[in-house]
């Protein structure tokens, strides 16, 4: 079976796809596209045109991060075609596992500081906000 090359396939959805948002004065426009993780509308960041792909998500419960990971090996079978990697241990423990998890399996060496930007993004977003003191008026 052969398939287009990713390249190609950006040529044509790069400038009109529903995951696009464009502003006025804006150069890039943004994309919500899954597994896009600077949501900059790129070649290098697009989660529909590469074969591989990694997406960083809280986790369901809230504490922690899922790492969703598209295999190529798997392109035209779309039910086997994502891993989802759950990591609840502590913010320095995941970080180190994550990084561990895409450089030591070579997945994509071009995502793995963003997919740690975004991770610990999430993680910062889950911490609890400090309790303001709040004088009473006497």
């Amino acid at each position: 079976m052969a398939t287009t090359s990713p390249h190609l396939n950006w040529l044509i959805i790069r400038n009109n796809n529903s995951f696009l948002l464009k502003k006025r004065d804006v150069k890039k426009p943004f994309s919500t596209e899954a597994n896009n993780l600077t949501n900059v509308s790129s070649f290098r960041y697009s989660g529909l045109v590469h074969k591989k792909t990694v997406g960083v998500v809280p986790a369901a419960d809230k504490k922690g991060f899922s790492v969703v990971l598209k295999k190529g090996k798997y392109a035209q079978r779309p039910a086997k075609n994502t891993v989802r990697v759950s990591f609840k241990s502590g913010p320095r423990r995941s970080l180190k596992k994550l990084r561990n998890l895409l450089t030591g399996a070579k997945y994509r060496k071009d995502l793995t500081q963003a997919a740690l930007r975004r991770a610990s993004a999430v993680l910062a977003s889950q911490k609890a906000a400090p309790a303001k003191n709040v004088k009473k008026p006497e």
